[in-house]
């Protein structure tokens, strides 16, 4: 499949705004899966400093400063990506889920790389209540692809899609007392859940190309930004990438942008503002369109 993603981030101020610093991650990964073939962003106003580099997970990072006195700010970003479906090593997929915790598993010379996704984030407290509810997919000896997936769905089944239930802040306890988040909910729930019992695993920020109903034409800017989670399997370079938002593993509908250990390593925008003030305005908009 062949997508033109375009992302527009507007930021508008009750009062002039001389300072604007930030950072985003806005650039599709070049993947084994991934090809992309144009990346383009737009600031403005035009910032005084730009610098473009990559973080220590590999993702494209770029930091700005906008000094030109503003009421709004937009960042605009379009890039043009070919995605194949992912495969993975059946192999892999069959390890049983215990050698896929890193600090167990000395003998993989892989393990020292997914070390750090084992670990508690910020975003993905082992609040209390995760390691339990993990504990019903991760029985003796279940390959770490079937454990994974049944984790998967079983969000998908009790946790409600609910935008309004939580905020940008909240946490997996949180979710796990509303039984209810979004997508960012359900990915940094089943890495707490996993992580609680050693299996190392990692936050993926993206874009899901949406499909109409049938008869119904698309909606231009009706895609979103996504969220999902990918699995490390030892004995391969596979990471098993799996949606509890939608029950499904990631397939071609998927662009991923970056990944980290949470959201917060991953935030498409964020910054600070020096003004006076005293109200500001987010408005996003996203579109995946399929060309061809």
């Amino acid at each position: 499949m062949k997508y033109v993603v375009s992302h527009r981030t507007a930021y508008t101020y009750s009062s002039p705004v001389r300072d604007s610093r930030g950072i985003y991650h806005l650039s599709p990964r070049s993947l084994p899966w991934q090809d992309v073939a144009t990346h383009t962003v737009a600031v403005e106003p035009l910032p005084i400093d730009l610098h473009r580099d990559t973080d220590s997970y590999g993702n494209a990072v770029t930091y700005f400063q906008v000094t030109d006195p503003h009421r709004e700010l937009v960042i605009e970003a379009t890039s043009e990506v070919s995605i194949v479906q992912p495969l993975y090593d059946e192999d892999a997929l069959s390890v049983p889920w215990e050698r896929a915790r890193p600090l167990l598993n000395t003998d993989d010379p892989d393990a020292w790389a997914a070390v750090e996704f084992a670990l508690e984030s910020p975003r993905a407290i082992h609040a209390e209540g995760a390691a339990e509810y993990a504990a019903a997919s991760l029985t003796r000896g279940r390959p770490i692809g079937e454990a994974a997936t049944d984790l998967m769905t079983r969000i998908h089944a009790d946790f409600d899609y609910d935008s309004t239930a939580t905020t940008v802040t909240s946490t997996v306890a949180e979710v796990l007392r509303k039984r209810a988040g979004v997508c960012q909910d359900f990915a940094h729930l089943a890495l707490a859940c996993l992580r609680s019992h050693g299996i190392a695993a990692r936050y993926v920020s993206g874009y899901l190309a949406t499909q109409p109903p049938p008869g119904k034409e698309r909606v231009v800017g009706a895609d979103a930004s996504h969220a999902w989670l990918a699995v490390w399997m030892p004995g391969s370079s596979d990471w098993l990438a799996i949606d509890p938002t939608n029950n499904q593993w990631a397939n071609e509908r998927y662009v991923t942008v970056a990944w980290g250990r949470d959201y917060g390593d991953v935030s498409p925008v964020r910054g600070i503002i020096f003004t006076k003030s005293k109200k500001s305005t987010l408005q996003v908009n996203v579109d995946v369109a399929p060309v061809g």
